[in-house]
């Protein structure tokens, strides 16, 4: 019993601490269904800061092949699908500048520094989107794009958020054990 206590407990403390540490607010203790997808959210989008802060500037333009998406390509991608649905889930307008015009494979390119701050970023507007609901107006529907036709219930955006986080997190980490380095996830807590 005292096992499932403390992974219970860590369940909800590493998230916390991870997003913390990577400069995204630390939400109050999960007691709702949106507290459910803005912990998942926040623990994801932790160990993507982390894991792009750990890999070298030197391989954001690694890919296990050809076809495959860059470390920095998948950066970019985030940001962008960040402020999309947040904005949606939020009700919020995303902030956009010049620059989220120019074309995602020279956004891709761009310095380590400036794609993890730009992701950074993004995870802290979809943590301010998320303090603008509560769960009973999960089922309402929201905008996610420019077109009516791109309207989803707003729980179906936090799926699709949280889900984005994750897969691309596992992409990440993948591609990290291609390079020989070790994923955030993966890493030996200092309590082990």
């Amino acid at each position: 019993m005292k096992r499932f206590w403390k992974l219970g407990i860590t369940i909800v403390i590493v998230p916390i601490t991870l997003a913390a540490q990577q400069g995204v607010p630390s939400p109050p203790p999960n007691t709702t269904v949106l507290g459910s997808f803005r912990d998942f959210g926040g623990h994801y989008g932790g160990l993507l800061l982390a894991a792009f802060d750990s890999i070298p500037a030197r391989k954001y333009d690694f890919r296990p092949t050809p076809v495959q998406q860059t470390v920095g390509y998948i950066a970019q991608h985030l940001e962008h699908a960040n402020y999309a649905l947040c904005a949606g889930i939020g009700g919020l307008r995303a902030p956009i500048g010049p620059k989220d015009s120019i074309s995602d494979t020279i956004k891709s390119a761009w310095p380590k520094d400036t794609l993890v701050a730009r992701l950074r970023a993004s995870l802290q507007f979809c943590a301010r989107a998320f303090a603008q609901v509560n769960d009973a107006q999960l089922t309402e529907t929201v905008a996610l794009g420019s077109s009516s036709s791109d309207s989803v219930t707003r729980v179906r955006a936090l799926l699709f958020f949280t889900t984005d986080l994750a897969e691309h997190y596992s992409q990440v980490a993948s591609y990290m054990r291609f390079m020989g380095l070790v994923p955030p996830s993966a890493l030996r807590r200092p309590d082990h």
